[in-house]
């Protein structure tokens, strides 16, 4: 990329951070109040839907991506689906913000944008493994990528539970991803990731470290789906063997938390949907660590994902398998840390 192109594009940039912070001003203002209750880790009644900030700014920025970018579009199938997809999850998870329906309606709409996306294309078609090439997937392919973005979604959900947690990671996950893509000519990925990185670092100062507003699920669920997204639009990367894994290793932190929470209230024979205090980083924080450290614990594991990617890019054919697991590690470290932190506060049950 030359230096005007960056200049351009960082220009573009700052306007669209600037539309998103005055679209998060504006909810305050709304007042859509998110009230205290038992499972929330906030005290006193916050607006909620600042997320509308981000979702707003991102397809403006879409919307001019699509009018006068079209080397960074997609194939219009795929544009058109993805872009439909995500509104579908934003109106829904808006009306959820509203008025709080329950979990099966909130699945049923994200399986329906789901299988908009899908349908339109855009789904993992095959695996580019180490001296296989690539190997071609059928449809497994795509009941693996609606599985993939309805977990995805719901993890981002389920870990928007303290200011800055699940805004912070999202924002380094795009920011890693937009420089990756641009190195490896993926430019919708590049743009996509650089538009949502736009809407987040607007609101962020609005939400940490104390907040002003939360971004609600109508943030949470659509940032969760736009990473899923963006994880099959990574998947085509031409040159990165194993290039679907880049995602998961940047959303290791809350894809472990999500999974082995899930896994644990299963065996403990506790109904899954039920609302609940169980995971790690709300055990960590009722065992008494501050909020705003287990946010950074947080943006830490994102970080080392991202660097974890970078490491695989270039890791040889042989060891790009092994660097994956490699994102595991401080992931066992934090859960033997909130496993003794809340056995020393007395925290007999997790639920």
């Amino acid at each position: 990329m030359t230096l005007a192109a960056f200049l351009r594009h960082l220009g573009f940039g700052l306007g669209l951070i600037l539309l998103s912070a005055a679209i998060v001003r504006v909810m305050i203002a709304v007042r859509v109040m998110d009230t205290p209750e038992a499972r929330k880790a906030h005290t006193r009644p916050t607006p909620k839907g600042g997320g509308v900030g981000i979702v707003l700014t991102f397809l403006v920025g879409i919307a001019i991506l699509y009018g006068y970018a079209e080397f960074a579009r997609l194939a219009n199938p795929y544009f058109l689906g993805v872009i439909e997809a995500s509104l579908a999850i934003a109106v829904v998870a808006f009306l959820d913000d509203l008025f709080d329906w329950p979990f099966t309606v909130k699945l049923g709409a994200q399986l329906l944008a789901t299988l908009v996306a899908v349908a339109s294309g855009l789904y993992v078609l095959s695996l580019n493994l180490p001296y296989r090439g690539g190997i071609p997937l059928g449809w497994i392919g795509a009941v693996g990528t609606i599985l993939w973005v309805l977990f995805t979604t719901n993890a981002m959900n389920f870990i928007d539970g303290l200011n800055g947690l699940a805004s912070g990671v999202s924002l380094i996950a795009c920011l890693f991803l937009a420089v990756i893509a641009e190195q490896h000519g993926g430019w919708f990925a590049y743009a996509a990731g650089g538009l949502l990185a736009c809407g987040l670092l607007g609101f962020l100062p609005f939400n940490f470290p104390k907040a002003r507003i939360f971004m609600g699920d109508v943030g949470s669920q659509f940032c969760g789906f736009m990473l899923a997204m963006l994880a099959v639009v990574a998947s085509r990367f031409d040159g990165i063997e194993l290039s679907f894994l880049l995602m998961p290793m940047l959303l290791a932190g809350v894809l472990f938390d999500v999974a082995f929470t899930l896994v644990r209230r299963a065996l403990q024979g506790e109904r899954l949907t039920q609302p609940h205090r169980g995971h790690l980083y709300q055990v960590a924080h009722r065992s008494g660590m501050p909020a705003v450290t287990v946010t950074l614990v947080h943006w830490g594991f994102a970080t080392w994902g991202g660097l974890c990617c970078l490491a695989f890019i270039a890791a040889p054919s042989s060891l790009k398998p092994l660097v994956p697991l490699v994102t595991l590690i401080p992931q066992v470290v934090w859960l033997i840390f909130v496993i003794r932190r809340s056995r020393a506060a007395g925290l007999k049950r997790w639920g």
